[in-house]
């Protein structure tokens, strides 16, 4: 069964259900999914009935779902269009990594497997999105992380990985302060407030909501 063999409902909830857990989060529940979706629980239940009948997820009672191969399949073919749409945006199209999220959401239902490779190919099979989330490839491989949240950084040398796209707002205070995917910074102090960064040659003081958005890796593991 491929993406396009379901229903674009059913293809939103496979994505949100992998995504969840992609950076350290914890499973879904029907309560989650129901406040992601903007719909009621008895909504998100029966959705869970006709994923569990095409065996793309398994119920558990009282449990949050979880994906069969084949949903996990699906998933990781709807992140891949996802994030590849969003990096043709920026890259080609001139959008700010701000503006695509929302667009790749609806674009992403209607390109086609030839589509989203052609985008692959044209921009040089990119590894990662705008926002550093890494893309899958064509066989469903993707990069996985173990990485530190600047808002919980010790003092030392690190390299952004990836920034949550979760706010416009927050991607575009923390691109004004030069936080953005591949830049290299210090950690010198963090408090309950705000993380001072020494970064571009000056010095930021970033709120601890804003932090929280910013996944980093260890410089000397970036350099290994």
């Amino acid at each position: 069964m491929r993406a396009g063999e379901v229903s674009e409902v059913s293809q939103d909830y496979l994505k949100a259900i992998w995504s969840a857990q992609e950076w350290g989060g914890d499973p879904m529940t029907a309560t989650e999914l129901a406040n992601r979706f903007g719909t009621t629980k008895a909504n998100v239940t029966e959705v869970l009935k006709r994923l569990d009948e095409l065996e793309l997820i398994t119920r558990v009672p009282y449990r949050p779902p979880v994906l069969t191969a084949h949903g996990k399949a699906i998933a990781l073919s709807m992140v891949r269009r996802h994030r590849l749409i969003e990096t043709f945006l920026v890259e080609s199209l001139g959008y700010g990594w701000e503006e695509v999220h929302d667009e790749a959401e609806i674009l992403e239902h209607a390109a086609s497997d030839r589509l989203i490779d052609r985008i692959d190919a044209f921009l040089g099979h990119p590894t990662s999105d705008p926002h550093g989330d890494p893309i899958p490839g064509p066989d469903g491989r993707v990069d996985s992380h173990t990485p530190t949240l600047l808002a919980e950084a010790a003092a030392g040398h690190y390299e952004v990985l990836r920034v949550s796209d979760a706010d416009p707002q927050v991607l575009g205070k923390l691109a004004e302060a030069g936080v953005l995917p591949e830049a290299a910074l210090e950690v010198i102090d963090c408090s309950d407030e705000h993380v001072t960064v020494a970064i571009g040659g000056g010095q930021e003081m970033i709120e601890t909501a804003l932090a929280a958005a910013v996944y980093l890796r260890d410089s000397a593991s970036s350099e290994a």
